[in-house]
């Protein structure tokens, strides 16, 4: 079964014009986080991932058969990957593992994230990736939620 899942769908680097699909993967998973504050508009995320995330971050999306973005990841060019989402239809069907496989074997250096303490589900997943708890904040950020990063070690390389 897993293998079924991971051919499901295809990683490549995004394009200009699926910054607008990832931008409303956020903005559902805002939606229906009961725990998370909406600080800008569906529309100002767009914008932003369309504009700012797109020039400087390395973004892949995963998409299905249909060539639907169903999930997608930012990385920013010190490897601390500021984003990781995906479509409701693609949670728990291997395309966060793809994503992050990609992305470990690509930049093949320590990788760095940050997740919301509340998002247990998101800490669950990275743990099983290999990512280290590194330190926690208080919500020092403009969620004001408290937070943690993590960091992933390069194989080969001394912990």
């Amino acid at each position: 079964m897993r293998t079924d899942a991971v051919s499901r769908y295809c990683v490549s680097r995004a394009s200009q014009e699926q910054m607008t699909a990832a931008g409303n993967i956020l903005n559902a998973w805002i939606d229906e986080t009961a725990w998370m504050p909406r600080v800008h508009s569906h529309q100002s995320v767009i914008d932003y991932y369309q504009t700012h995330v797109f020039r400087h971050c390395d973004v892949f999306v995963g998409v299905d058969s249909e060539h639907c973005v169903m999930g997608f990841l930012a990385i920013d060019t010190d490897d601390l990957i500021t984003a990781l989402y995906l479509a409701r239809a693609a949670r728990g069907r291997e395309l966060g593992r793809q994503l992050l496989d990609h992305v470990k074997t690509e930049r093949a250096r320590d990788l760095s994230l940050w997740t919301f303490e509340a998002n247990s589900g998101a800490r669950a997943f990275y743990h099983r990736e290999g990512f280290q708890e590194v330190r926690r904040t208080k919500g020092d950020n403009e969620e004001h939620l408290p937070d943690i990063l993590y960091r992933w070690t390069a194989a080969g390389k001394p912990a």
